[in-house]
């Protein structure tokens, strides 16, 4: 009989709402706090920087289900409903009982998840009546995402992107300026948090966390402009359910229903885009899944860090947020998953792990290269180096179910490619790249430092 690669769904078939996981979680996330009174916060506290519509979403406790705009759902059909791959190759190469099925999301004209998060965020800015809107990149992803959408909807962008992504990924960037952004390097000298970073360590090469920073600061700085983020809170996760909430549906075409779901995880969006619609079933008729997710073992935040209120930013002027970190004054490694190089986790993922609904493994750069490079050879498709890492984690549980002869069903998110990446598998491949280690000495002179609010 014929085996069936691709699980695809008509455009009819797009989900209309989004999944909030919220409501159905029996510990709720601990309250995100203002940063000056250590209050709870109220959604008019977060307008000043956010658009009102994602303010309102990002501390919503009540509502399962959110619907999605329907000039969104219109911009998504430029590349939704993406398709559920069976990896069949791959399972042949590891030699593995294990059904191995991946949804596809670098399929998007930007190449990655992100903009199912940035053309809803576009949609609100534009809704509110706003020009200008600022965000940070790592990779590139993100920024990209946001630029292809700020265009969609008429908005003008300016784009933090931390120096060494800056520097490693100049396609990235060429792809933002080619939809019309402006992409400052940073820590920059535009803003007074870059300033500070540049006094202090003139050779800094960035972080997310400091391009946080200097997005923000402009944005309270702008008329007429908000900010824009896209990944770690709740309402970014929220948009990105689209992923889960079809796999749902493509996974019941496979006659399947995964034992394993699998995610690469900086902040979370990704993880918990296609994880939450699956784990509303754990949490409301006690399915029984693995949820697992795959950080680089340069910035351990989940299973090395400590759970605690922290900044979402190096300088300080997000609000504070329960999660686990490793200090917002970390320096991650130079690795090339530059979208992975965050020092905290999202709320809600935070919250999951503590009450052992998702777990956490941390992958070493190398590891994460020979798994990207394996999948290219087998199923067709050079991943990002974010998406590696959950490839590689992928791998490892396959294996796992050879050595026990047991069979399993596993799903995993192929967040992006990385045909604008390649660079980087250059220097893989020619024996240059580095395994950062990171020792308990690095990660405690930054935990240390934390305020002891809980």
């Amino acid at each position: 009989m014929e085996k069936t690669k691709r699980f695809l769904l008509s455009e009819k078939e797009i989900p209309e709402q989004w999944y909030n996981i919220v409501p159905d979680m029996k510990n709720k996330p601990m309250p995100i706090l203002h940063p000056g009174t250590k209050q709870a916060l109220k959604p008019e506290d977060l307008y000043p920087i956010f658009a009102e519509a994602v303010a309102d979403q990002e501390l919503n406790q009540t509502d399962r289900w959110i619907a999605i705009p329907s000039e969104v759902r219109d911009q998504y059909k430029h590349y939704r409903a993406t398709p559920l791959v069976r990896a069949y190759s791959l399972e042949k190469a590891l030699d593995t009982p294990a059904h191995i099925y991946f949804k596809n999301e670098s399929v998007s004209p930007v190449g990655s998840h992100k903009l199912n998060s940035a053309l809803a965020q576009a949609y609100y800015c534009k809704q509110e009546g706003l020009t200008h809107i600022t965000t940070e990149t790592g990779a590139g992803q993100w920024g990209t995402a946001l630029s292809y959408a700020t265009k969609a909807f008429g908005l003008d962008l300016t784009v933090y992107m931390v120096k060494i992504s800056y520097e490693q990924k100049p396609y990235r960037r060429s792809l933002m300026q080619t939809w019309g952004a402006k992409v400052i390097p940073s820590p920059s000298n535009t803003t007074k948090a870059g300033q500070k970073t540049l006094s202090e360590t003139p050779d800094y090469q960035g972080s997310l966390g400091t391009a946080i920073s200097e997005a923000i600061e402009v944005a309270m700085q702008t008329p007429n402009c908000k900010y824009t983020l896209g990944s770690v809170l709740n309402h970014v996760t929220l948009h990105q359910t689209i992923i889960g909430l079809e796999a749902e549906k493509q996974m019941a075409l496979a006659g399947e229903y995964p034992d394993i779901v699998i995610g690469c995880f900086g902040g979370g969006s990704n993880f918990g885009g296609l994880s939450f619609p699956f784990l509303r079933h754990t949490l409301t008729e006690g399915r029984k899944t693995r949820f697992i997710t795959a950080e680089p073992a340069s910035c351990p935040k989940l299973t090395r860090g400590i759970f605690q209120y922290d900044f979402g930013d190096e300088a300080g002027y997000t609000p504070l947020l329960p999660m686990f970190t490793l200090g917002h004054t970390f320096t991650p490694a130079n690795i090339h998953a530059g979208g992975l190089r965050y020092h905290g986790a999202g709320t809600i993922v935070s919250q999951l792990l503590k009450d052992g609904l998702v777990e956490a493994v941390d992958i070493r750069q190398l590891d994460s290269f020979t798994a990207g490079v394996l999948f290219a050879q087998t199923e067709g498709i050079v991943p990002a180096p974010e998406s590696a890492h959950a490839i590689a984690a992928t791998i490892n549980e396959a294996l796992k179910a050879k050595e026990e002869g047991t069979p399993k069903t596993i799903l995993f998110n192929l967040s992006g490619h990385g045909l604008i990446d390649m660079s980087a598998y250059e220097q893989y491949l020619s024996g240059k790249l580095q395994n950062y280690a990171l020792s308990d000495e690095d990660i405690a002179k930054n935990t240390d430092k934390l305020e002891k609010i809980i």
